[in-house]
């Protein structure tokens, strides 16, 4: 999260309609963070979109003759958004989805890498870490201000208040299962000093205190 995906989903829809191509946004109902009409960055920046329930909502709810479908949110939807998007694709309309390829764990979301797989084209877009101030990776979610726990609900709908990016050295998730393998994950919070330039790390430009 807070990595611009909206932001560039938007300047890629607006992009198409100066070209002149007839353009449909979406997004899922189940993100209620502001108005079903419209997504919206953090920044405030906000476009017209539908809001649907599932995938068969969304096909139903294509205009003839669309030539550009954005999807914002896409990890919301059921699996079959991803053979839509294929016969979507497959019928010369392009597809701009923005979408969360981890969930708050560091695993990969549901079905989208499924999607990223038969994706034409991948950005990938990075945060701002909030604990070291590097390259953010991972969505941390907060629960009363503490990590949640690994066996929490995957979909919890929030802003800052209940997210903030870290990078995969600060990520934080409480009560990992013993035997599982994704060792990059971290079970306690790291200890940051105030960043400060150094050569031995020329990529954050940060000197971090990471702990062993």
């Amino acid at each position: 999260m807070f990595s611009g995906k909206t932001e560039e989903l938007i300047r890629l829809v607006r992009r198409a309609m100066h070209a002149r191509r007839r353009v449909q946004v979406f997004k899922s109902a189940l993100d209620t963070r502001c108005d079903t009409t419209v997504i919206r960055t953090h920044d405030g920046i906000s476009f017209t979109a539908d809001a649907v329930a599932d995938s068969r909502s969304l096909e139903a709810a294509l205009k003839p003759g669309v030539e550009v479908v954005g999807i914002e949110e896409i990890q919301f939807f059921d699996e079959a958004v991803v053979p839509l998007v294929d016969r979507l694709a497959d019928a010369g309309v392009a597809v701009i989805a923005a979408g969360l390829d981890l969930d708050f764990r560091g695993e990969p979301f549901g079905f989208m890498p499924r999607l990223l797989a038969r994706a034409d084209y991948v950005v990938k877009l990075h945060a701002i870490c909030k604990q070291c101030g590097g390259e953010a990776s991972r969505t941390q979610r907060l629960v009363d201000g503490r990590p949640a726990s690994w066996d929490d609900p995957i979909i919890l709908v929030g802003a800052c208040e209940t997210y903030e990016a870290r990078c995969r050295r600060c990520h934080v998730v409480r009560n990992v299962p013993p035997a599982h393998p994704a060792l990059g994950l971290r079970t306690r919070a790291p200890r940051v000093r105030p960043a400060a330039r150094s050569e031995s790390h020329p990529r954050l430009g940060a000197d971090a205190d990471w702990p062993a």
